[in-house]
C-alpha cells in the first residue's frame, strides 16, 4: 500500500477525531494547515518550498492590490504566477528544443511540482478578487490552507477563497451526518476510479492505454472510434472519481467543495458540454478570463475570436505541446460554430425540435467532443494523423486489432453510466448517484468496492491528471 493510502487510512481518523475536540475555529485551522502540509510532503516534498512560496507570495500581493487596485499593480502579480508557472510547465517543452546545450537540457529535465497548475489559478483568482474590491481579509493561515489544502492541492476541484474562507471559519465542526455524505461521495469515487483503470488496463491487458500505445499502423474505423469513446470515459472516470473522493474527504470535515462534472457525456451541445466537464477550470476561465476580455469590445467578431482564444488558453493550461494548443482551438471553433448555428437558428426559425432534434444534437456533439480526444490522448502527431484519417474514413485500415472482450468492456461501461444516470436523474434529481438505494445496499456496495480496489487492485497508479 502507497504513502498516500497510508496518509488517508491513518491521517484522516486521527485529524477528525482531534478536530471534533476543539471548539475554537482558529486551532482547527491550524490543524488542517499541518495536516494539509504533511499530506503534500508525503506525496511531493520536494516541491513543497514552490507551493510555499508561491503561497506567501500571493498572501502579500493581494494586500497590495486591495490598498492599490490598479491594472498594472495586478499585472505584476499576474506576471509573477504566469512565470512561475511557465518556469515548470512550459520552459522544459522550449528548451528541449535545444538539446545541444547543456543548460537546455537541464532545463527540459525539471519536473513539475505536483498540483502547480491548480493551486497557481487559485492565487491568482485571488489576486482578480481583491482587484475587483471583494470583501476578502484573510488571516496569513487562512490564505496558506486556502492554497495547500489537503483534498484540493493535487488536481482541483479549484477553489476560490469567498467559498472557503467562511467555511474554514465557521464554528461548526464536522457532523456524523457529514461523515455519511463524504463516505458515500468517496466510495462512489472509489468506485468510478476502478472502472478508469479497468478501461485502461482491459480484461487482459488489452484496454486503451496497450491500444495507444501499442498498436501502431491504421486501425479500422470501428477501432478508432471505440478506443477514442473508452478513453473519454476512462478520462472521465478517473478525473471524476478523483474529484468525487476530495470533495467526500473536505464533507467529512463539514467543508463543501464545488462539483467538477456534472453528466458531461448526456450534453446536447458543446456548450453544455463545457459547463459540466471540469466545472471550475471551465468557470474560471469564463469568470477571470474570457468575460473581462471579451467585453472590453462591442464587435461580435471580437468576441468570437476571445472565446476561441479562451479555449486555447484552456488547452495549453493541460499541457505546453502543439497537440493541446490545435486541441484547445478544435474546442474553441466547436462552441463558435454552435454559436454561429445558433444565431442561424434564430434569424431563419430553422432548426428541428422535439426529441428528435436532441437526440441528433447530442449525437453530433458526442461525436465531435469524442473526435477531439485524438489531439488530448496521442503520443505524437504521427499518430494522431492516423487516428484521424481512420475515425473518418470508414472503409480504410486492417481488420479489427482491438479483443472483441475490449468491445464488451466499453459497451458495458457506457450503457452503464448512461442507465445510471438516468435513474439518478429520474429518482432524484441532482444528487448522489446511490443515495436513492436502502442504506443497506449502500453500504454493502461501499464495503464491497473497498475491498476490491484495496485487496485486488494492481499497483497504484497516479491519477491521469497529476500530469496536469
Amino acid at each position: 500500500m502507497s504513502s498516500l493510502y497510508v496518509a488517508f487510512a491513518v491521517g484522516i481518523p486521527i485529524l477528525w477525531l482531534l478536530t471534533q475536540r476543539v471548539e475554537s475555529a482558529r486551532v482547527r485551522q491550524v490543524l488542517y494547515l499541518v495536516a494539509s502540509y504533511a499530506f503534500y510532503l508525503s506525496v511531493g516534498w520536494r516541491f513543497f518550498g514552490i507551493l510555499l512560496a508561491s503561497s506567501l507570495f500571493n498572501y502579500a500581493w493581494g494586500s497590495v492590490v486591495r490598498r492599490k487596485p490598479t491594472a498594472s499593480v495586478l499585472w505584476v502579480g499576474i506576471l509573477a504566477n504566469v512565470l512561475l508557472l511557465s518556469t515548470f510547465k512550459y520552459l522544459p517543452a522550449l528548451a528541449g528544443l535545444f538539446e545541444q546545450s547543456p543548460i537546455a537540457r537541464s532545463i527540459a529535465h525539471l519536473a513539475l511540482p505536483i498540483g502547480i497548475s491548480f493551486w497557481t489559478f487559485q492565487g491568482l483568482s485571488y489576486l482578480f478578487d481583491q482587484y475587483r474590491g471583494e470583501n476578502l481579509d484573510p488571516t496569513l493561515v487562512e490564505f496558506l490552507l486556502y492554497m495547500g489544502f489537503a483534498p484540493t492541492v493535487l488536481s482541483g476541484p479549484i477553489c476560490r477563497l469567498p467559498e472557503l474562507l467562511p467555511q474554514f471559519r465557521s464554528a461548526e465542526r464536522g457532523s456524523w451526518q457529514n461523515v455519511a455524505w463524504g463516505a458515500q461521495s468517496i466510495w462512489i469515487g472509489v468506485l468510478m476510479i476502478t472502472v478508469a483503470r479497468y478501461l485502461g488496463s482491459g480484461w487482459n491487458g488489452q484496454g486503451v492505454n496497450w491500444g495507444f500505445e501499442s498498436l501502431s499502423g491504421r486501425l479500422s474505423s470501428a477501432d478508432t472510434w471505440v478506443l477514442l469513446i473508452a478513453y473519454g470515459l476512462q478520462l472521465f472516470f478517473d478525473f471524476a472519481g478523483y474529484s468525487r473522493v476530495v470533495i467526500g474527504l473536505a464533507m467529512l470535515f463539514g467543508i463543501r467543495l464545488p462539483e467538477n462534472f456534472r453528466r458531461p457525456f448526456l450534453s446536447p451541445t458543446p456548450a453544455v458540454f463545457w459547463t459540466r466537464w471540469h466545472i471550475t477550470l471551465s468557470f474560471w476561465i469564463r469568470d477571470y478570463l474570457f468575460l473581462p476580455i471579451a467585453t472590453m469590445r462591442r464587435e461580435v467578431w471580437w468576441r468570437n475570436t476571445m472565446l476561441v482564444a479562451s479555449m486555447v488558453i484552456f488547452g495549453l493550461w493541460h499541457k505546453a505541446s502543439l497537440l493541446f494548443l490545435l486541441w484547445g482551438t478544435y474546442q474553441g471553433l466547436l462552441l463558435l460554430a454552435h454559436r454561429l448555428i445558433q444565431q442561424w437558428q434564430r434569424r431563419t426559425k430553422r432548426s428541428v425540435k422535439g426529441p428528435v432534434g436532441t437526440a441528433l444534437s447530442w449525437l453530433v456533439t458526442f461525436a465531435a467532443i469524442t473526435l477531439g480526444w485524438i489531439l488530448f490522448r496521442a503520443r505524437d502527431w504521427n499518430q494522431a494523423g492516423s487516428l484521424l484519417a481512420s475515425a473518418l474514413n470508414p472503409f480504410s485500415g486492417r481488420p479489427s486489432a482491438l479483443p472483441s472482450d475490449f468491445y464488451a468492456l466499453v459497451a458495458i461501461v457506457a450503457v452503464g453510466y448512461v442507465l445510471l444516470e438516468w435513474l439518478t436523474e429520474r429518482l432524484r434529481g441532482e444528487g448522489d448517484m446511490l443515495s436513492w438505494l436502502p442504506i443497506e445496499l449502500r453500504y454493502l456496495g461501499y464495503a464491497t468496492i473497498f475491498y476490491f480496489t484495496v485487496f485486488h487492485s494492481a499497483e497504484p497508479q497516479s491519477f491521469i491528471y497529476f500530469q496536469f
